[in-house]
């Protein structure tokens, strides 16, 4: 798994050990940011981080800083070993080992606001978030924010969001949604 464009383009990353976490793969992380966009001065928050490679791609292609949360200490680790391998310092990239809700509940409780949002939860737990993350998702939004969601095609990650483009990659389903719609 590499970084695929910008600053770290080709730079290798790790990806934590076992089955509990599935790395976007570099051909879908290149047309979802094909999608997105410029992400150049952006505030990024990555649920469900894994590896890092979303917010690590955002950082590469420009975004201003990102927070990287996710539950599993492994994961974490990972997280904070290839943030250290790419020299992305506390000022750009801040980990969090914690469950997104709790992210979420912190993050809005000190008034914090991103432009971007990343989630890619394991593709088990997708169908039982939806109704959680919609609720908790617009207290930390900016007033253009988007929300990306990675999920499997067949049981999909649904959020009380308007979605402004829909594609699939084989199994995997991307949703990008706004607080306001298209």
């Amino acid at each position: 798994m590499r970084v695929v464009a910008g600053q770290l383009g080709g730079r290798r990353l790790r990806a934590p050990r076992g089955r509990d976490t599935r790395p976007t793969s570099d051909r879908v992380r290149e047309a979802l940011f094909a999608m997105l966009g410029s992400v150049e001065g952006l505030r990024v928050l990555d649920l469900f981080a894994g590896s890092g490679a979303l917010a690590i791609e955002a950082l590469s292609r420009g975004a201003a800083s990102a927070t990287l949360v996710d539950r599993d200490p492994r994961a974490v680790a990972v997280i904070r070993d290839n943030l250290t391998a790419l020299e992305l310092g506390p000022e750009r990239a801040r980990v969090l080992q914690a469950p997104a809700r709790v992210a979420l509940r912190d993050a809005s409780s000190a008034g914090e606001a991103y432009d971007l949002v990343l989630l890619d939860p394991p593709y088990r737990d997708a169908p039982a978030l939806g109704r959680e993350l919609s609720q908790a998702l617009p207290a930390v939004l900016a007033p253009d924010a988007r929300v990306v969601a990675e999920s499997d095609r067949r049981a999909p990650l649904e959020l009380g969001l308007p979605v402004v483009v829909e594609r699939r990659y084989g199994d995997t389903l991307i949703r990008i949604h706004a607080l306001h719609g298209p």
